[in-house]
C-alpha cells in the first residue's frame, strides 16, 4: 500500500455539472475554461471528455494551453482570454484556428502591424468595471474603428466583459456593468460573452450567446458563502489519502511545529499522509474537517510539508484507512473556509507529486 494522496477525477460528475449550466443557461452556447491545468484536474484528459460532451468551445489563458489541445486532436473554438502579445503568437493563433482576446492598443498595434497567413476571429475585452483588463468606454470607439479597418480579422468583432462581483448576488455593480456593456455594444454585429461562472448562476440576464464556464463546471460554487448542492452541482475531485499512523495522546501533550495545539484530554490521534507539498492548504486551522470512513474529525495542529494531524478519539482507526480532505461528501468551499482563502485556490494548488486517478 502506498501512504500518498490521490485526486479522483470524476468523468460523470463532470458531465453533470456541463449538463446543468446548458439547463442554467439554455440560450447560450458553453465555454469551458481550462485555463490552469483545468482548475488542477488536468487539462488534456478533462478537455477530451468535455470534446466528446459536445461544449460549444473552450478558454484559457497561455497559448501553450490551446496548442496543447490542438496537438490532442480537439478542434473546437478555443478563445485566448488574455490575447497574444507578440506577432509571433498571433501567427500560431491564426494558423491553429485560435480566437484571441484584445484588450489594449498594443494588441491592435500587433493586428495591424502582422502579415498573417490566414485571419484570425477576435473578441473586444470591455472594461467595465473589474478594472484589471480591457479597453475603457472612452477608447472603445476608436479602437472598434481600427479593428474594422482590419483584412486581418476574420468575420465579425466579438465582444466580452468580466464581472467583479457577480460572486454577490444582491451587490448592484453587475447590473451596472451589464448596464455599460449593452450600452457600448448596442446595435453592433458579433457574439457576445458577459458571464462568468458566477454570472452563470446568479445573473441570467448576462447570459448573452456565451457563458464562460469554470469553477461551476468543475463542481465548485463562486457564490460567497455558497456550496455547490444550491445549484446542484457535483464535486470533479475528491481529494484522497490514508492514514499513516494512529497515536496515544496524553492531555495537555501539543502535537506539530509550534505545538499550537494541546489535547484537552487523553485521545488518540492519526497521522494523515498529506501536506501543503501536495497542496493542502498551510494556513488550515485546527478544527478543519477530513472524512475519514465517512465520518468528520477535526484537524489537530500545524499543515506540515508531509502530513496533517487529526484528533480521533476512541474509534478504530486504523492504518491504511480511507480519508477524504475535500470533494465527495466535504465541500472544498468549507476547507477553503477554514484556510482563509478560496476554493480556486485549493483545485490549482494541487502539486505534481500527488497521484491522479480518472474514473467514470
Amino acid at each position: 500500500m502506498r501512504f500518498s494522496p490521490v485526486a479522483e477525477i470524476s468523468r460523470s460528475a463532470l458531465l453533470h455539472n456541463l449538463g446543468r449550466l446548458r439547463q442554467l443557461a439554455p440560450g447560450a452556447k458553453i465555454m469551458a475554461v481550462v485555463k490552469a491545468n483545468a482548475y488542477g484536474h488536468g487539462l488534456t484528459t478533462l478537455a477530451r471528455w468535455l470534446d466528446d460532451a459536445g461544449v460549444n468551445g473552450f478558454g484559457m489563458a497561455r497559448l501553450e494551453e490551446a496548442l496543447c489541445l490542438r496537438r490532442e486532436g480537439i478542434g473546437a473554438r478555443m478563445l485566448l482570454l488574455e490575447g497574444v502579445f507578440s506577432e509571433e503568437d498571433l501567427e500560431l493563433a491564426a494558423s491553429h484556428d485560435l480566437e484571441v482576446a484584445i484588450h489594449d492598443c498594443q494588441q491592435v498595434a500587433i493586428l495591424e502591424r502582422a502579415r498573417l497567413s490566414k485571419p484570425v476571429r477576435v473578441w473586444l475585452k470591455l472594461d467595465t468595471g473589474m478594472h484589471r483588463l480591457g479597453v475603457q468606454p472612452h477608447q472603445f470607439e476608436a479602437l472598434y474603428q481600427r479593428l474594422r479597418a482590419l483584412e486581418n480579422i476574420q468575420g465579425e468583432i466579438n465582444f466580452m466583459t468580466h464581472f467583479a462581483v457577480a460572486d454577490e448576488a444582491e451587490n448592484p455593480e453587475t447590473t451596472r456593468q451589464i448596464a455599460l456593456f449593452n450600452q457600448l455594444t448596442k446595435n453592433l454585429p458579433g457574439e457576445r460573452t458577459l458571464a462568468n461562472s458566477a454570472g452563470t448562476l446568479a445573473w441570467p440576464v448576462s447570459h448573452g450567446q456565451w457563458v464562460r464556464a469554470g469553477l461551476a463546471l468543475y463542481g465548485g460554487s463562486p457564490m460567497i458563502a455558497g456550496r455547490p448542492e444550491d445549484f446542484d452541482l457535483r464535486p470533479v475531485m475528491t481529494m484522497k489519502t490514508t492514514v499513516l499512523a494512529v497515536r496515544e495522546h496524553r492531555a495537555g501533550d501539543p502535537v506539530g511545529y509550534g505545538q499550537s495545539w494541546r489535547a484537552s484530554r487523553d485521545t488518540r490521534l492519526a497521522v494523515l499522509a498529506m501536506g501543503y507539498g501536495d497542496g493542502y492548504p498551510r494556513h488550515a486551522v485546527s478544527g478543519t474537517p477530513v472524512l475519514i470512513n465517512g465520518k468528520r474529525y477535526p484537524l489537530a495542529g500545524r499543515v506540515s510539508m508531509d502530513m496533517i494531524t487529526v484528533e480521533i478519539g476512541d474509534d478504530p482507526i486504523q492504518v491504511g484507512d480511507p480519508v477524504v480532505l475535500w470533494g465527495d461528501g466535504l465541500p472544498v468551499e468549507e476547507i477553503a473556509e477554514c484556510a482563509s482563502t478560496i476554493p480556486y485556490e485549493l483545485l490549482c494548488s494541487t502539486t505534481a507529486r500527488v497521484q491522479y486517478r480518472y474514473v467514470d
